[in-house]
């Protein structure tokens, strides 16, 4: 099993400082992610979403990033792929180009970026974007396949042209999809990549998308796949604080994610501006399922579908407390079915010394119990097949 951290870069009561060193203390918790032995970090792109997501342009961040590290994977996920806020051309050729610079440590995600807000910015057809970034993935799925890339498909035409430079993978960075519904879980397990699930739902819900994904790809054929090369992998997100005293930690973490809740519900449910604020000693649980029944009413106000899992965001049974809480909940994420679990860490009011200090609980105390048992395992399994190895007979020896 992967561990990473994932970067919306949030920011709760936002001014030009804060915001600048937000993105300087996402720097340093990326670097101290590899010095804590998580295998990936993740940055999202999104774009004019004020509090709720910062990270407008990823690329600039995970090379930099990049440039400070040696080991960990740099996930670029997930790149917004409708064609008007990246041509697909040129994802390809950042997508290389950091890949390259990186060693071969990049890993790219894509996804639809489909708020209004977003959308309204750079002119996308909000009707298209599903169709837009399968389409993207198929061309940067063969954008090497030959000395130059040739595409004619439903949504746009390219000549031939070379994509330069090369990636250091070949025959390119391993691929992933954005999935919150079953709708694209089926779709990522159909083109044979790998399914981000950013959802807050927790290891039940967590079960029944793995489920799907199997059985997509159980009853999947060639004829949708996006690239030669296939990667079936099923990363699930992990909320997380982790702290010395259990208290504190749940308190920190509850009240991040219910910023995390009204930031998306102001731009993806049309609720209001979000408060952060937080009165001391009060029902952190209540609050959330209160400011929950307050978006979904204003869901139906808009006549937006709302799905089973609209109110999952104010689930607070996440991995908040001491560390050994965490790998309780870590252990019942991997019974569920996660390859990899991404820690979400950064919260838009949680404070930097917090996200540190989860930071070196989850290398020095979550990640070394998971890799100890993985080891035993492994032992073990060699063991067994040794000992079901048939005898060779011993040859007789004269006296």
């Amino acid at each position: 099993m992967k561990f990473s951290v994932i970067f919306e870069a949030q920011l709760a009561d936002p001014t030009v400082e804060r915001e600048h060193q937000l993105i300087h203390d996402s720097v340093e918790q990326a670097v101290l992610a590899e010095e804590m032995g998580f295998d990936r970090i993740w940055a999202v792109e999104h774009h004019s979403l004020k509090w709720y997501a910062h990270m407008s342009a990823p690329e600039i961040f995970l090379t930099w990033v990049a440039a400070r590290t040696s080991t960990i994977r740099i996930g670029h996920g997930v790149v917004c792929m409708p064609f008007n806020f990246n041509h697909p051309a040129r994802v390809a050729e950042r997508a290389a180009m950091l890949d390259l610079l990186s060693g071969g440590r990049l890993d790219l995600g894509a996804g639809r970026g489909g708020t209004a807000q977003e959308t309204s910015l750079c002119g996308v057809d909000k009707e298209r974007t599903t169709q837009e970034v399968e389409e993207a993935l198929r061309i940067i799925g063969k954008a090497w396949e030959k000395e130059e890339l040739e595409h004619h498909g439903e949504l746009i035409d390219i000549d031939p042209h070379p994509i330069l430079p090369r990636p250091a993978q070949t025959p390119h960075p391993p691929l992933f999809l954005a999935c919150s519904r079953t709708e694209t879980l089926t779709q990522a397990a159909e083109l044979g990549i790998g399914a981000l699930v950013m959802g807050f739902a927790g290891p039940d819900a967590i079960a029944e998308m793995r489920r799907a994904y199997d059985g997509a790809i159980a009853a999947r054929t060639e004829a949708r796949l996006v690239s030669s090369v296939v990667n079936d992998h099923f990363s699930v997100l992990c909320p997380t604080i982790v702290l010395d005293d259990r208290e504190t930690a749940r308190r920190v973490g509850i009240r991040g994610q219910r910023f995390f809740a009204q930031s998306i519900g102001h731009w993806y449910g049309g609720a209001g501006i979000p408060d952060e604020a937080v009165v001391e000693g009060s029902d952190e649980a209540a609050e959330m399922r209160k400011a929950a029944e307050q978006v979904v009413a204003r869901l139906h106000e808009h006549n937006i579908p709302v799905r089973p899992t609209s109110t999952a965001t104010f689930n607070a049974d996440h991995a908040y407390g001491t560390a050994d809480d965490a790998i309780a909940y870590v252990e019942r994420l991997r019974d569920a079915g996660a390859d990899e679990i991404m820690c979400l860490i950064q919260m838009g009011t949680v404070p930097q010394e917090a996200c540190l200090e989860t930071l070196r609980q989850w290398g020095e105390k979550v990640i070394p119990h998971f890799r100890a048992q993985e080891s035993r395992e492994s032992a073990e399994s060699e063991e067994s097949q040794q000992s079901q190895q048939p005898q060779q007979p011993q040859e007789a020896t004269s006296g």
